[in-house]
């Protein structure tokens, strides 16, 4: 299978630069997984879609400031440091600009409270940092780290919350879980009011989900690990809804990756690690029987996942659809539900 077969053409005008003025007024492109069919509605719209029994998994993750920029302690050149994944109390996986200049041994300062050290080059190029601070760590990172956006967006966003879910609990993203951006408090309620059953779940966003794919046999791409945890509640959620003959509906692509890599015998178990899985067409899902997600950049490993769910030519058409109708594309674009 070959990257080329997930390409499509996408307007530059189409990236959405900013979220809608309010969340669950953004459009749902409803996707049929067996016929393709297709239907435009709005993602307030949700409800009429789902049935008692059904389950949501979100992920509750909660982006961090994770774009720290500093300078060389021997030289003063500027340094950009982007962190991706904790590894232990003071260190942490990450990428670097420029790369190059970083070899072990460099240390950073990134101001008087927080300096890092550079301890060994990862197999992705990214960098082993370890960090000495003053205080508590999340405290010095929410005073000198900024929020990162996805480099295809050029404004900058007012009210850093909108890159939050209204759910996000857990501290650990370097990007949002954007499908679930489209919640509100009030949808969440009236979803409870329906008997839709909701499981929480945390994957904190990483490498892994954004980078790309550099190989056109695209069965010789490698996924960069990402760290997840299922908590009991969260598990007995789906256990229950599966054993009843629910539907288990995902909040985003890293819901399902979670799901998936978790799932044995039909049920799944509380308890936390990393997955690599990469999903792409011709994988047979194990847990996830509906999606909801976002409108996902050409030749992406997002878009692979979402073509395994529905069928390529299903999503390839979609796409096409979705672009004539003037849909908004990637983070703070419109919505599809898969189902």
């Amino acid at each position: 299978m070959q990257l080329s077969d997930f390409d499509y053409h996408l307007p530059e005008e189409l990236i959405a630069q900013h979220p809608a003025e309010i969340r669950d007024q953004s459009r749902l492109l409803v996707l049929g997984r067996e016929n393709g069919s297709v239907s435009h509605r709005r993602f307030y719209d949700l409800p009429a879609y789902l049935i008692p029994g059904d389950t949501l998994v979100f992920n509750d993750t909660r982006v961090i400031p994770a774009r720290l920029v500093g300078t060389k302690a021997d030289t003063g050149g500027k340094v950009e440091v982007f962190l991706l994944n904790r590894l232990a109390d003071d260190r942490w996986e990450t990428l670097v600009r420029p790369g190059r200049k970083l070899r072990p041994g460099t240390v950073v300062s990134f101001g008087d409270d927080l300096s890092g050290e550079i301890l060994a080059v990862t197999d992705f190029g990214g960098r082993v940092v370890r960090f000495s601070f003053s205080g508590i760590f999340e405290e010095v990172l929410d005073r000198l780290g900024e929020t990162p956006l996805p480099p295809y967006i050029h404004e900058q966003l007012k009210d850093k919350e909108r890159y939050q879910t209204v759910y996000s609990r857990e501290r650990g993203s370097a990007a949002a879980p954007t499908a679930g951006l489209h919640f509100t408090d009030k949808l969440l309620s009236s979803l409870a009011e329906k008997s839709i059953n909701m499981a929480f779940i945390t994957l904190h966003v990483g490498l892994g989900t954004f980078r790309p794919v550099s190989t056109e046999n695209i069965l010789d791409h490698k996924m960069h690990r990402e760290y997840y945890s299922i908590p009991p509640a969260a598990a007995d959620t789906v256990n229950r809804a599966k054993e009843r003959g629910g539907r288990i509906i995902a909040v985003g692509t890293t819901a399902v990756r979670t799901l998936e890599t978790v799932a044995r015998d039909g049920r799944i178990e509380a308890g936390g690690g990393w997955t690599d899985i990469f999903i792409y067409p011709g994988y047979r899902f194990k847990m996830v029987d509906a999606l909801l997600t976002n409108f996902h950049l050409p030749k992406s490993t997002l878009l692979m996942l979402v073509s395994a769910l529905a069928g390529r030519e299903n999503v390839l058409a979609a796409y096409r659809e979705a672009v004539a109708e003037r849909y908004r594309f990637f983070s703070f674009g419109d919505a599809m539900l898969i189902i």
